[in-house]
């Protein structure tokens, strides 16, 4: 059995590796996310510029190509200097080309997976609800009532990322309320966000920054037919295999956090002294480098069979939720670690550890908690349901 990448994926990430090094440099990436209430336009067409809003569509539509072991691939290695930031890229393939390639209608991909490729469209994910938040279905108070011609929509959704600046929102509405299951009677909406009755608000937070997240609050907002995504009704079966592209594409940004710390916390180990001596011939420190380069070569084991068996058409539902939990686990275990090895420095603003801790400690957090995924694993061994 091979667990190396295939040829052609390990030629994309040493390009795409120069190509960050080159054009993402870590201390850019610092003074993106400084400047915390604007958002990284830059950074936005410097993605452009190279392709990399193509990657993941077809080449019919004007996109690079590539499966999802492509996709994450170059997930990986923008994380790796960019951590967070590397979402200004990921919510639109996510939100945008993942979720129209994969269930917009012909007329839906012709229309918007063009503009996508070519970084003139960008998405952002509208979904969570103020009072659920990993308790979607439960939550959902957002609703959708069907009128001549399209939907009315109204409610309101909390950290929607990059919101301000998008071009569409997609959004998960009930439709349906007299049906018997929480996840029953939900469609899926391509909302444009400059809508009569979209209002965008952007909310200060930890880490994440200058990319935005935001209350998107839908007030009478009318969504006409042609942008219903799917079948009206039926969003939650639709949505599954975008969840879980979701879950590893937070799989491949940990990782990417997880080697940017390694080599940071290598380079500074090599070369800081302290009691006359490189602090890398400390026993203790060494300890720390090979958690980390274990927890590294851990995750990437993972996320490179949840991608391959995605790329493959096969279920991995569970395998997603274990490479959400222990990626994020590791990535903000590595980056505590990260910062301990670097001491004061390491809490300072300008190394990167403490902005991959920052990034990090979120995606324990979401798009799903991490005491979540483990009560889904346990169901999927056979134990009754928890909550």
């Amino acid at each position: 059995m091979d667990f190396d990448l295939p040829e052609e994926h390990s030629a994309f990430r040493d390009v795409i590796r120069r190509w960050v090094d080159n054009e993402c440099p870590k201390d850019w990436a610092r003074e993106l996310e400084a400047d915390e209430d604007s958002y990284p336009h830059a950074l936005w067409d410097k993605f452009t510029e190279a392709g990399l809003h193509g990657v993941g569509i077809d080449e019919e539509f004007g996109g690079q190509g590539g499966d999802v072991l492509m996709q994450m691939v170059l997930a990986r290695e923008l994380a790796r200097s960019l951590g967070g930031l590397s979402w200004i890229w990921g919510i639109t393939s996510f939100a945008g080309s993942k979720s129209i390639g994969l269930y917009g209608s012909d007329e839906q991909k012709a229309k918007y997976l063009p503009r996508i490729a070519a970084g003139e469209l960008k998405a952002a994910i509208s979904f969570t609800e103020p009072s659920g938040g990993t308790d979607l279905l439960g939550s959902m108070a957002t609703t959708a009532e069907q009128v001549d011609g399209g939907w009315v929509l109204n409610g309101e959704k909390i950290w929607s990322s990059s919101a301000h600046v998008a071009d569409y929102l997609l959004c998960i509405a009930r439709s349906d309320k007299t049906v018997e299951k929480a996840h029953q009677g939900l469609t899926l909406f391509w909302v444009p966000a400059d809508s009569q009755g979209v209002s965008i608000t952007p909310l200060p937070k930890l880490g994440m920054r200058s990319m935005g997240s935001c209350t998107v609050v839908y007030d009478n907002v009318f969504v006409a037919d042609e942008n219903v995504l799917a079948e009206p009704h039926n969003a939650w079966y639709t949505l599954l295999p975008t969840l879980n592209n979701e879950r590893i594409m937070v799989g491949a940004f940990c990782l990417g956090v997880i080697d940017g710390v390694l080599e940071d916390a290598l380079a500074y180990v090599m070369q800081r002294k302290a009691f006359g001596r490189f602090i890398g011939e400390f026993q203790a420190l060494q300890h720390y480098i090979a958690d980390i380069a274990t927890a590294q070569k851990t995750t990437e084991l993972l996320l490179y069979y949840c991608a391959s068996k995605q790329a493959r058409g096969e279920p991995v539902g569970n395998e997603a939720n274990m490479l959400k939990l222990h990626a994020s686990e590791a990535a903000n275990q590595a980056a505590d670690l990260g910062i301990q090895m670097l001491g004061g420095m390491g809490y300072s603003a300008e190394t990167d550890m403490q902005r991959y801790w920052r990034d990090s400690r979120l995606w324990r957090i979401g798009p799903i908690t991490n005491e979540m995924v483990k009560n889904g694993i346990a169901q999927s061994l056979g134990l009754p349901r928890s909550y």
